[in-house]
């Protein structure tokens, strides 16, 4: 009887560590950056992703407010193009991932400093934004 009693227990405990061990890593998906992510800061226009893309003389500091403006309006992704023209698509740090829109609306053709975790895969750049703050120093060239 003795020797069931601790198998049991022994049962039990390894059960309830498992389980809380698996429970945590499921919780915290940016405290331990995978080969495909890494903490990082990086500094862009907070815009829309066509024109950048289609105009390359669209740049992080060369731009026009009203297009960039009339394309957020019918819905374009928003993005961080940075001065060496990488584009950054804003993604939440869980899953199913959550909209980031609401939160760059107040940032759209502003110049930003964005701390979080930037995850790559063939050649595309996401980051999931921990802090953001505008550069009011960076020089926009702001054309019609």
């Amino acid at each position: 009887m003795n020797r069931l009693l601790w198998f049991c227990l022994f049962c039990i405990f390894g059960i309830i560590s498992i389980s809380t061990s698996s429970k945590t890593a499921q919780n915290t998906p940016d405290t331990e950056a995978s080969s495909h992510e890494s903490k990082t800061t990086i500094e862009g226009l907070v815009r829309d992703i066509a024109c950048p893309i289609q105009n390359y003389e669209a740049t992080a500091t060369k731009l026009s407010i009203k297009c960039l403006l009339a394309c957020v309006r019918k819905g374009s992704p928003i993005v961080i193009l940075t001065k060496d023209g990488d584009l950054y698509l804003p993604i939440s740090n869980k899953m199913p991932d959550e909209e980031q829109r609401q939160r760059l609306m107040p940032f759209l053709g502003k110049y930003v400093r964005v701390n979080g975790i930037v995850y790559e895969r063939k050649g595309t750049h996401a980051i999931s934004i921990r802090e953001i703050v505008e550069l009011k120093d960076v020089h926009l060239d702001i054309v019609d």
